[in-house]
Order: C-alpha cells, then structure tokens, then sequence
C-alpha cells in the first residue's frame, strides 16, 4: 500500500471487508485524522463514511494498511 500520498481530507477506498461496520472492500471513506497504535505496530487511520446522499453514517478506526488512495480507474 502507498499510502504515503494520503494527505488530509482524501477521499480513500478500503482493500478489505470490515463486516462489523458493513463496509466493504472498494468502499469509499474520507480520511479525517491519524491514532498511533498502543504497541507501536501500525498506525491507525480515522475515516468518515457517508452515504449517497452525502450524509455522515459513521466514524472508524482501521489500520493504515485497511486504505488505498483513489485511483483514476
């Protein structure tokens, strides 16, 4: 994943399920803060999902290596 390019505000898609949330790979979040992992392993990335109507449906911690930055295709 190269993230690195992630900057503030993105828009990202997730590369895997997270059923807990009902997300989905290939959904689309936007990326509103950083959280540093307790034992140091990997840093988290605090997203913003909203729906069609662009109305907020939720607020989620995943990993960092959870998100991909969009991609013209």
């Amino acid at each position: 994943m190269k993230n690195s390019t992630v900057k503030l505000y993105d828009r990202i898609s997730l590369n895997r399920d997270f059923p807990e949330y009902n997300l989905k790979q290939g959904d689309i979040a936007t990326f509103i803060d950083t959280i540093p992992d307790p034992e140091g392993l990997e840093e988290g990335y605090i997203l913003e999902v909203f729906n069609a109507l662009s109305e907020s449906i939720d607020v989620l911690t995943v990993p960092k290596s959870a998100v991909e930055p969009l991609q013209p295709n």
